[in-house]
């Protein structure tokens, strides 16, 4: 790998996800590198993020006029994906409301609307928790729409909406710890009065409390990397998230969460990579990372994995076991990354396995 060329990358990345900053002007990427650019940006889903830099660059630091031609078409397509979905968030969520159900908009655009150009950023699905009886409310009512719905593993199901995925979450964190779930219980209690309010095509759209919002997006992280991986997107949603919520939010109290939960070691790693590769400053992180912090090798296996780990070119000829993942080489994946992340985030690398496998016979709603 081209450590000076990935370099740049991360560049173009803090600059179009800040709004600020430039390139050397020495620095002059031949076509062929402008290519690598664009080959690395699509499997980490942030080409709209650094396509935002371009306004930053000198005339002659830019992509070959083909390159960006092809590049904006492929941004003008994301802002199309998005309004659509916006759309469809705001009509769901009247819909909803209407049936006496107040559903939180997790993740996804909830969190795209923290960005300097909220289109810009890709969105693969949309994400709807429902509290109390809310699930089985709104299950109902999309079946009774002659929807397709299918109830998945993981308290979870989804469908498609006007050519768009949605998912229903009965949970609302991604850890799979047994031992921990009643107090993710209480704290969900806990901040019901700090929910906030997005604007979504005029609708007012409900939000998790900044804490919450920030340990959600957090654990998302750690969930899909304990798996197969994910990509640099969702670090710049932690980063953003930070950033916006940075005089809001307890600080003590976020830290108490992460350390209650069993995560705080891993966190120190994922604050590292915020502030080094995503831009962050160190002044919006709630706590400060020990100075012995070392995630080197983390950002190693997300630059590998991309998006939810799906373009590792290491496992490229590996054998896919459909019992196990639809990922090649599922199992030796799974097996190196619990051994990766059980001094980190011991609990989670131990029960991950074991509640996704409980999770297919117990955790799926049936007729």
């Amino acid at each position: 790998m081209d450590n000076q060329l990935r370099d740049i990358f991360f560049q173009l990345l803090r600059i179009g996800l800040w709004g600020q900053g430039g390139l050397s002007t020495f620095t002059q990427l031949t076509e062929r590198e402008w290519a690598q650019i664009y080959a690395w940006a699509i499997p980490h889903t942030v080409e709209g993020i650094i396509y935002d830099s371009f306004a930053f660059l000198n005339e002659d630091q830019l992509p070959p006029k083909s390159l960006r031609l092809k590049w904006a078409v492929r941004v003008d397509q994301i802002e199309r994906y998005n309004i659509q979905m916006n759309k469809v968030i705001a009509s769901q969520y009247e819909a909803f409301t209407a049936l006496g159900i107040q559903p939180i908009l997790q993740k996804g655009q909830g969190v795209a609307q923290f960005y300097l150009n909220p289109l810009h950023r890709i969105c693969g699905d949309i994400d709807w928790h429902f509290e109390d009886n809310g699930y089985s409310v709104a299950r109902n009512y999309i079946k009774e729409q002659g929807i397709t719905v299918e109830d998945t593993k993981s308290f979870s199901l989804h469908y498609n909406w006007n050519n768009q995925f949605i998912e229903h979450h009965k949970q609302l964190f991604d850890l799979r710890n047994p031992l921990i779930q009643p107090y993710l219980r209480s704290i969900s209690k806990l901040y019901l009065k700090k929910q906030g309010i997005l604007k979504i095509e005029h609708v007012s759209v409900r939000i998790l409390a900044p804490e919450l919002q920030l340990f959600q997006v957090n654990s998302h992280i750690l969930k899909h990397l304990i798996t197969f991986g994910m990509g640099l997107r969702q670090f710049c949603d932690s980063a953003r998230l930070y950033a916006q919520y940075s005089n809001q939010i307890d600080a003590e109290a976020l830290k108490k969460i992460y350390q209650k939960t069993g995560i705080l070691k891993w966190t120190h790693l994922l604050h590292q990579i915020l502030v080094d590769y995503i831009g962050l400053s160190k002044s919006h992180l709630p706590f400060a990372y020990p100075a012995h912090t070392n995630s080197d090798w983390m950002l190693e296996e997300i630059w590998y994995g991309g998006n939810f780990g799906y373009h590792d070119e290491r496992y490229a000829e590996g054998k896919v076991n459909s019992t196990v993942s639809v990922h090649p080489d599922g199992a030796k994946r799974l097996w190196r990354n619990f051994k990766r992340y059980l001094p980190y985030a011991p609990q989670e690398a131990i029960f991950f396995p074991i509640m996704h496998f409980y999770s297919k016979f117990l955790g799926i709603d049936r007729d």
